[in-house]
């Protein structure tokens, strides 16, 4: 009867001893298939691109409800030149990063300038597009034209990006954060904002597309190298990504692009 009990105790024990390490073998299975993005996108043939979809003319939803843009168009060239096709999936701006982390996605392609403080948490390929920030107002204002003039202004930016950073290098500026362009632009344009901060292509074409009683009324305020942000340990990844920008820029279809959405020739760094 001891032997049979001691028996089943030992069964037991063996038992659990194997749960725990098949448990680990799990754990150390699907942390190699969440950082190996290159085999991940090379066995489902799809490239999930992450961008708000609301930031014409890089990424929006047209009248058919599919998103097209500067972003989209740079992505299906890059996915084509990589074998696959590109999926995209639209995110509020400040969730962007944690569902990259949450491989919710393989790839950031959504006008992320490249800081610091961002490449502690992601890795960037090369930047793919080179622009700044500008101040604009609407056309009745002649008295803001350079960045030291936002002080005692209200002054409306996207939160947690690098506008709010120019913003708030003004002291005593009244900097007021948005989570859409559109919501800021419409505050500006009612007269709840006397100035917005935003990039210049993306002020332009919409000003122009869009008739905005508004206007662009600075020089460029700082150089932005927009990168696409992929989890760190993907280096493989990000290389494939830089080789395939390569040779879009290369053999012209990058600037093909570019004109197509900005009608100028790219910004040189």
């Amino acid at each position: 009867m001891k032997k049979m009990m001691w028996l089943l105790i030992l069964s037991l024990v063996l038992a659990a001893a194997l749960a725990g390490c098949g448990g680990k073998s799990k754990d150390k299975a699907d942390e190699a298939v969440k950082t190996d993005v290159a085999d991940r996108i090379t066995d489902s043939k799809v490239m999930k691109v992450a961008f708000e979809g609301t930031y014409p003319p890089f990424n929006f939803l047209n009248d058919k409800d599919e998103f097209q843009g500067f972003d989209v168009d740079i992505s299906n060239e890059i996915a084509k030149r990589l074998g696959v096709e590109a999926e995209f999936i639209a995110t509020k701006w400040d969730g962007l990063i944690g569902g990259l982390k949450a491989d919710k996605f393989d790839i950031i392609i959504g006008q992320m300038t490249v800081t610091e403080e961002r490449k502690k948490s992601v890795d960037f390929t090369d930047p793919y597009v080179v622009t700044g920030s500008v101040l604009v107002t609407r056309e009745d204002t002649n008295d803001i034209t350079e960045l030291a003039d936002i002080k005692g202004k209200k002054v409306g930016v996207g939160g947690g990006t690098t506008f709010e950073e120019v913003a708030n290098s003004v002291e005593g500026a009244d900097v007021k954060l948005y989570k859409a362009v559109s919501d800021y632009i419409q505050d500006l344009t009612n007269k709840r904002l006397d100035v917005i901060i935003n990039d210049q292509l993306l002020m332009n074409y919409n000003i122009k597309e869009n008739n905005l009683p508004i206007k662009v009324t600075s020089d460029i305020l700082n150089k932005d190298e927009i990168g696409m942000a992929v989890n760190k340990g993907n280096e493989d990844f990000v290389e494939k990504v830089n080789n395939a920008l390569k040779e879009m820029k290369e053999d012209g279809t990058y600037k093909e692009i570019y004109k197509k959405w900005f009608g100028t020739d790219p910004l040189d760094k």
